[in-house]
């Protein structure tokens, strides 16, 4: 389980490193159609916008893989803490009326 989630960290990484890069190696020596085109400054902001674009897509598809895989099981809590979760809650008020009598009969 968890070499999966490591698996899908580091290829969503690797993918956030390279296509920006990949974008603005494009953009730069016009491999993308109609880049030749264009003048350097909008050449300088189309391919700044794309790469980053592509950046927040690579976060948005692995925050959504993160949330469809956490969504398919639900944790359950455990049976023993619940147990000594629900005597706790039980257990203080009978202690809290002991002290309190305790605490006047020493005050009397």
């Amino acid at each position: 389980m968890m070499s999966r989630v490591i698996k899908k960290f580091f290829v969503a990484s690797m993918i956030m490193w390279m296509a920006p890069v990949a974008i603005l190696y494009g953009f730069n020596n016009h491999i993308f159609p109609g880049t030749g085109q264009l003048s350097s400054s909008s050449q300088t902001l189309m391919s700044g916008f794309l790469a980053v674009i592509s950046v927040n897509l690579v976060i948005v598809l692995y925050i959504i893989m993160a949330m469809k895989e956490t969504g398919s099981s639900e944790h359950q809590p455990d049976p023993a803490f619940l147990a000594e979760a629900n005597a706790s809650i039980k257990q203080p008020s009978n202690m809290t009326t002991n002290d309190d009598t305790q605490a006047r009969e020493k005050v009397e």
